[in-house]
């Protein structure tokens, strides 16, 4: 059975599975290799045009692997070479992605886990969706970019609070901090609406949204001339596009335009 499970849409949505459910999902060398090489494959393939990340069964995810951790330990091995193969360039890709990436949270995401929703664009959950922060409680400090994007999402002192104590956090209350994008009703409808939410953003003007994205990450962290200069670049690189010429064509012909993602 594979570890990551691989969809294609005619749409050009992509929906990436973590599929080990008897162990919440968690992440393996093999399921992290097979996550970090597939999402750098879908960076570069045009014919993707929105990425779904989901968990099987009843969690998003556990995070690392804590039995194969201890194996590793075990071994003698160097049980953080994980975070400079697997998890560093995940991070990496995933914050860079060029198309919006939706994360269908159902369940439980802790460490790495929740780490990998929040580089998610969207993150949708349902009532049993619960966030731990789970690092400190193994003795080990954060990775997979958790400490960029915490704090973006819910401030310094929160991000401090839910770090070091691991106070985990139910769907209600990560749907007020942001955490969550979306909360849904019932947790069979997360993953519907996840895909429902990619496959409208998959129609959209793609290479506006990944100019958009890099603007924003510029925007959150740099100077207003850091801004401005992205800006500048972003707004000529998406200005010549097909995609900008076909919504100038339609607002003048009075019609819903037709992106193709060019």
């Amino acid at each position: 059975m594979a570890e990551l499970t691989v969809e294609r849409a005619e749409t050009g949505v992509v929906t990436l599975t973590l599929n080990r459910p008897d162990s919440l999902n968690s992440l393996s060398f093999s399921l992290k290799d097979a996550l970090r090489d597939a999402l750098t494959e879908l960076a570069a393939d045009p014919a993707c045009r929105a990425i779904v990340l989901a968990g099987a069964g009843r969690g998003f995810c556990a995070g690392q692997d804590l039995r194969e951790h201890v194996a590793t330990l075990s071994s003698g091995a160097d049980p953080m070479r994980t975070v400079r193969e697997h998890y560093t360039p995940i991070a990496a890709t995933l914050g860079a992605m060029p198309k919006p990436v939706v994360a269908a949270v159902r369940g439980t995401a802790a460490g790495a886990g929740a780490a990998l929703a929040f580089l998610a664009d969207f993150r949708i959950g349902g009532p049993a969706t619960k966030f731990v922060m789970s690092f400190a409680g193994v003795g080990l400090a954060g990775d997979t970019g958790i400490s960029w994007t915490l704090p973006r999402l819910v401030g310094l002192a929160k991000a401090t609070e839910l770090t070091l104590l691991g106070t985990p956090v139910g769907a209600a209350e990560a749907h007020r901090l942001g955490l969550l994008t979306r909360l849904v009703d019932t947790d069979d409808a997360v993953l519907p609406a996840a895909l429902e939410l990619a496959t409208t953003l998959a129609a959209g003007p793609t290479v506006a949204y990944a100019q958009l994205k890099r603007e924003l990450a510029t925007g959150a962290g740099g100077t207003l001339a850091d801004a401005l200069v992205v800006e500048a670049e972003a707004q000529a690189t998406a200005g010549a596009t097909a995609d900008h010429r076909e919504a100038v064509d339609a607002f003048l012909a009075k019609r819903t335009p037709s992106f193709g993602g060019a």
